[in-house]
């Protein structure tokens, strides 16, 4: 493929940046089947060209550190000789585990130079966790900060084993890779189908899946997330998500990258707002992205007061509460912009700059992206109906994972006429899609169907509430009723008056059949990722878990008596 292809399919989209109809007819996928994104696009073009000495990668923390392009291509040269030098070939699995600090960046480089198979992993895992992804991906070489070296005691000699800092005895410090030579030459071409990314979902089973990406399907995929980004050369791109997951490859790797923005990340233990809005500000960012559980606790400050520069606001991960979108743009004059990917396929449907954006929805298939809302038939549905998200396989989305690594190392690859996304989608008739939950999340009270993100929606526009989760609780005379989960914002007391206080709000906004029957005040499980656990709240449900300690449960007739259904 080469850079001068990937460069093209690029500049279609900037030439029609705030137009997606124009950009959806003129975009077409660069096709070549030989590329290598580090090679071919980051040393050839943005290490080379007029951006080689701007900032590519700036980190704020107690100290902060900024690499050019140039400097980060030369270091992951180095980087990548060095894992050479100890043995990584083409094709080896490299466990990552690091914060946002440098060596992830030069690392991620590196080992695609060489054509080796990155997994990111959360600082979050156990030790447990952490041996069941080295068995289960086969992984020849751990890289690890010396914090985290306590988790790995018992390694094989099988496995290299690197540290980020001062190493414990029988590790090999990151800072030898370093001394190599930063002149790099490859031992061959990348296939763009060769396997690059392996990531383990982050599901509520023990179990999480292995899925696994391309040289093609995540650098030339994550086109379509710089175009829903926004995001141009010399742009500020700040991400507060975490590492170790799609997402922050998304928003911190490939997506600002491909446009030749500088990538703008946090290094801190814990959140802390205050530093968040102030980086924003000193910083000057242009775009700035947050998954929603940050942007809902971004709101308990008083935003109006940092005056900042954005240009483009997005949120991803979870669907987005319009209360939220409309509390940003009363303060900043800007609208977050939702987009949807997954970790197993890159940004498919979002609402592009330029785009109204309108409430509830998040937006409509993006430049090269084909959709469908199928009913329970496998047909599509028409306006205004609902049904599961998919992507038509004819032609494969170029940003759909290889398939799902087995235990064995098979590949359990996409079959069929479509890949089924698992989320519940309503198709608009202004062409947008809103999301309805996932297609286990929904369910039916007194033979209503409920969506719980609707009635979450709802809920967190009243003021005590700063998170919630709807779920089915067994009822005798309607099968099930909606029983929320909710934790609340800060100065609240989870008090019979703040139950009745939001009892009355869902009865003001909604209607009889979609009303939150039963409420419970408490902080909500979630994954390692922040995603709230609605299935591990289901079952607690639906076996009545009312465990010593467990909150008590308000209902609604005991503030309003009896209701109809």
């Amino acid at each position: 493929m080469g850079s001068g292809e990937f460069r093209a399919a690029r500049d279609c989209l900037f030439e029609h940046g705030t137009d997606l109809q124009a950009a959806r007819q003129a975009f077409h996928w660069p096709e070549a089947p030989r590329f290598n994104w580090a090679l071919d696009w980051f040393d050839a073009e943005l290490a080379q060209g007029p951006l080689r000495d701007g900032p590519a990668v700036r980190i704020l923390g107690e100290t902060r550190e900024e690499s050019t392009f140039a400097e980060l291509s030369a270091r992951s040269n180095q980087v990548a000789n060095g894992l050479r030098r100890r043995g990584i070939r083409r094709g080896d699995r490299i466990l990552l585990m690091a914060g946002n600090v440098t060596p992830l960046w030069e690392t991620m480089l590196a080992a695609m130079k060489l054509g080796a198979v990155v997994i990111p992993t959360t600082l979050l895992l156990t030790g447990a966790d952490l041996a069941e992804r080295i068995a289960r991906a086969r992984v020849r070489c751990v890289i690890v900060p010396a914090s985290e070296t306590p988790k790995l005691p018992t390694l094989g000699p099988e496995i290299d084993a690197i540290c980020i800092g001062v190493p414990p005895s029988g590790w090999t410090s990151f800072d030898l890779l370093r001394e190599a030579s930063a002149e790099f030459t490859p031992d061959g071409e990348t296939q763009a189908d060769e396997p690059l990314l392996l990531y383990f979902t982050s599901g509520t089973t023990s179990r999480p899946k292995m899925v696994l990406h391309s040289h093609r399907s995540f650098p030339v995929g994550h086109l379509a997330t710089m175009y829903w980004l926004g995001t141009r050369p010399g742009d500020r791109h700040m991400s507060v998500g975490a590492p170790g997951w799609a997402g922050h490859t998304f928003q911190a790797f490939f997506g600002p990258w491909n446009a030749g923005a500088t990538v703008v990340v946090l290094n801190r233990p814990r959140f802390d707002a205050g530093f968040i809005l102030s980086a924003l500000v000193e910083h000057r960012v242009t775009s700035f992205s947050a998954p929603p559980t940050v942007w809902r606790m971004l709101m308990q400050e008083d935003l109006a007061a940092w005056p900042v520069v954005l240009r483009g606001a997005t949120s991803g991960g979870e669907p987005l509460n319009p209360e939220t979108v409309e509390q940003v743009r009363r303060a900043w004059g800007v609208t977050i912009r939702e987009g949807w990917g997954q970790t197993e396929v890159t940004t498919q449907i979002g609402t592009s700059p330029g785009e109204q954006v309108e409430p509830g929805a998040i937006g409509r298939a993006l430049p090269g992206c084909s959709i469908a809302v199928l009913d329970e038939e496998g047909r599509d549905v028409g306006e205004g109906e609902e049904g599961e998200f998919a992507l038509p396989m004819t032609p494969r989305p170029v940003g759909l994972m290889l398939g799902y690594l087995q235990d064995d190392g098979s590949l359990q690859t996409v079959e069929g006429d479509y890949y089924r996304t698992g989320d519940a989608m309503r198709r608009n008739p202004d062409g947008t899609l809103t999301f309805i939950g996932r297609v286990d999340d929904v369910f039916k009270s007194a033979n209503y169907r409920i969506s719980p993100f609707e009635l979450e929606s709802v809920l967190i526009e009243h003021p005590a509430v700063a998170e919630a989760a709807v779920v089915p609780s067994p009822d005798p005379v309607r099968s099930v009723v909606p029983k929320a989960f909710v934790a609340l914002a800060a100065g609240h007391e989870p008090s019979r008056e703040t139950a009745r206080s939001i009892f009355r709000h869902s009865r003001e906004r909604l209607a009889p059949y979609k009303r939150v029957r039963r409420i419970s005040f408490g902080d909500l499980p979630k994954t390692v990722s922040g995603k709230i656990r609605r299935a591990e709240l289901r079952r607690m449900e639906a076996r009545h878990d009312t465990q010593s300690g467990s909150p008590p449960e308000f209902r609604e007739e005991e503030f309003f008596g009896q209701v109809g259904p």
